[in-house]
């Protein structure tokens, strides 16, 4: 996996996977909300995202009040996020 920031634009390629994918979202997304209430996400091509980034992001969204916008690119992703009932929630969009 690997992970860029530009502005309030995350973007995310390859899979994520471990927990050290998680620790390093984590991070880069700590440091862009920071400066930024509303923020990207851009996973292009991972095929699943784990459980712990998904309970970050609903902290972010609920307790922090943080505007939530991710695209993605994977169609099983895609899925996986709408049979969460995830897609208003995180404004997950296919892009």
């Amino acid at each position: 996996m690997e992970i860029t920031s530009s502005g309030n634009t995350i973007k995310i390629t390859g899979n994520i996977k471990s927990v050290s994918d998680y620790q390093e979202v984590k991070s880069v997304v700590d440091s862009v909300v920071a400066d930024h209430k509303t923020i990207v996400i851009d996973i292009q091509d991972s095929i699943s995202i784990t459980s712990s980034i998904i309970g970050y992001f609903n902290k972010l969204v609920l307790k922090d009040k943080i505007s939530f916008s991710m695209r993605v690119g994977n169609e099983q992703l895609l899925e996986l996020l709408d049979d969460l009932n995830l897609i208003t929630l995180l404004g997950v969009r296919k892009g």
